[in-house]
């Protein structure tokens, strides 16, 4: 029987950080490229999603929050890891569909931008990854929580072309040129708010998918990942998923 030395420092698990603008499918790219390599995937932004219901649930108007009580809000959240990735818990309950909801979606900028919470919510997600293999997305993800990560990927798309993805995720439907329109100028006011946010590391490579299926996105980080980590094939590919972006 093999025993681990006391001084042995722990096993320093993969981190694949891949960071980029508002719905430039980060989330949905991130999930099944974890799939794909049978890491865990870690979604920063459902954390900031928790936090943001959390202080809806209160009922108090947004301009109403301050730093001090949208921390206090996240006291209430816990991260627990499943079998592929990690699940936001309010009040020790799930919360999957009321954060990927149109309300929590018009504010979470708003609670993402304080400073605490941030450092709250980079706190989280090291701890889950702590020891495992995994696949994060987010914001800050490569220049601020993972400045060492194993690969970089920093995912960027023509903001019609996200308006036009994001709407056709939303509505199962193709959207009108009137509604792309809309969502386009939607997103390059968040990306406004967003843009201390959305640095690309220095050493992170750059993936413009404006013109790229989701399995090519995800076959091109795959491989960069195999290059840089030497791993063997574990499985393939087989349908999209949802993008929580």
């Amino acid at each position: 029987m093999t025993t681990r030395d006391s001084s042995e420092a722990p096993r320093r698990g993969v981190v694949i950080a891949i960071d980029g603008p508002a719905a430039s499918g980060k989330s949905s790219t991130a999930q099944w490229v974890a799939k794909v390599l049978g890491f865990r995937h870690v979604d920063s932004g459902a954390l900031y999603r928790a936090a943001t219901a959390a202080c809806l649930r209160k009922g108090t108007g947004s301009e109403g929050w301050t730093a001090a009580g949208v921390l206090a809000e996240s006291g209430r959240i816990t991260l627990v890891p499943t079998a592929t990735s990690f699940q936001p818990l309010v009040d020790g309950k799930p919360v999957e569909e009321e954060i990927r909801g149109a309300e929590v979606t018009r504010h979470v900028s708003r609670v993402a931008q304080i400073p605490a919470v941030r450092s709250w919510v980079n706190e989280q997600v090291r701890r889950a990854a702590e020891g495992r293999d995994v696949v994060v997305d987010g914001r800050d993800i490569g220049t601020v929580v993972f400045p060492n990560a194993t690969l970089k990927i920093f995912l960027v798309a023509d903001p019609w072309e996200r308006a036009r993805r994001r709407l056709t995720q939303r509505l199962s439907r193709k959207p009108t040129a009137e509604e792309v329109a809309e969502e386009t100028d939607r997103l390059v006011q968040r990306d406004s708010k967003d843009a201390t946010q959305t640095v690309q590391a220095k050493d992170a490579v750059l993936l413009d998918t404006t013109y790229l299926t989701q399995p090519e996105q995800v076959e091109r980080i795959v491989a960069l990942a195999r290059a840089v980590t030497h791993r063997p094939e574990h499985t393939s590919p087989t349908s999209a998923v949802d993008d929580g972006d």
